[in-house]
């Protein structure tokens, strides 16, 4: 059965095994990040809705979970927001209920969590992984994009609302984009916010394949070392590195079937990782996890081009 909703399992970085659950379309989205590797939001939205029929969403989990598959997360992420999905509260309940030996973990950007229903919605979830990338206005919106109207000081006391009402674990990413968030005034901002926020680990993250914009670099390792002696000057929770991670070749984290397709694809045409998921009918999620370590390991080439990011393999 091909998947609207659901990608991998795949081999998280952060999450072990996790199954993906995409509850929004392509690219919506309060956010434009200038990093984002599924390239730029086409729909800047902060109303939330259904968008899809929830047994559509349910019917797809069910087949998948008829073996009882291991897990280490189901995991609501994807190519948007998550909590843009005005049904994400009654999917979580039944999810919670028909699969209750799962664990339930919730990647979002945090915008939304302004919402006092949404934060009542997400407590049942064993994690929610938000982010925060710059904790002054004109930085967020240079690196964020946010819609019109939206203030890094809502979303920063959002956070601190999330710890105050979530007994579960908050892990914080927090994106270095070199020159830009990563400066004296702007880190020492964001300490006081991550402070604040309370979260029970913060995760320093940096670029790992060509991202919306071409001046977006990925941060050095010695600099994401020296941000994480500077948070960790004054604030108590563990903090951690991971961006960088090493791909092994041969290891079984990789579809071989997926690469298999896509070094046939890009061998003879070069082609975007959008270009990629809808050519293959392959989620884009998996689609961009395929590239991001194959361009690890040096097999890809790539080439920016008015209409995104095209890959090549390498001969």
């Amino acid at each position: 059965m091909k998947y609207k909703h659901l990608f991998g399992p795949v081999n998280s970085r952060r999450l072990g095994i996790s199954l993906g659950i995409d509850l929004v379309p392509y690219k919506y989205c309060p956010l434009n990040c200038v990093y984002c590797e599924v390239q730029s939001t086409t729909h800047l939205q902060t109303t939330r809705e259904a968008f899809f029929p929830i047994q559509e969403i349910l019917g797809e989990l069910d087949n998948f979970m008829q073996n009882r598959p291991h897990l280490d997360y189901i995991t609501f992420s994807g190519a948007g927001e998550p909590t843009l999905n005005s049904s994400i509260k009654d999917i979580i309940q039944y999810i919670k209920t028909k699969y209750p030996e799962y664990k339930l973990a919730l990647l979002t950007n945090g915008v939304l969590l302004t919402d006092d229903d949404l934060l009542t919605e997400i407590l049942p979830c064993d994690l929610i992984l938000p982010s925060l990338d710059a904790a002054s206005q004109e930085v967020y919106e240079k690196v964020n994009r946010p819609k019109p109207g939206l203030k890094v000081e809502d979303q920063i006391q959002a956070l601190v609302k999330l710890r105050q009402k979530y007994p579960g674990q908050i892990w914080l990413e927090v994106f270095i984009v070199p020159g830009i968030t990563d400066t004296e005034s702007e880190l020492n901002l964001l300490r006081k916010a991550i402070g604040k926020a309370s979260p029970d680990l913060v995760q320093l993250n940096s670029l790992d394949r060509p991202g919306t914009e071409e001046w977006v670099k990925p941060a050095t390792t010695e600099r994401l070392k020296e941000i994480k002696k500077y948070f960790a000057q004054e604030l108590k929770m563990p903090i951690e590195i991971i961006a960088k991670i090493k791909h092994h070749p041969g290891s079984t984290s990789l579809d071989e079937e997926i690469v298999h397709l896509i070094r046939g694809t890009i061998s003879r045409r070069p082609s975007t990782a959008e270009d990629l998921a809808a050519m293959l009918d392959v989620h884009i999620n998996e689609i961009t996890k395929v590239l991001r370590e194959l361009n690890t390991e040096g097999k890809l080439q790539a080439e920016r081009k008015a209409r995104g990011v095209f890959y090549s393999w390498k001969r």
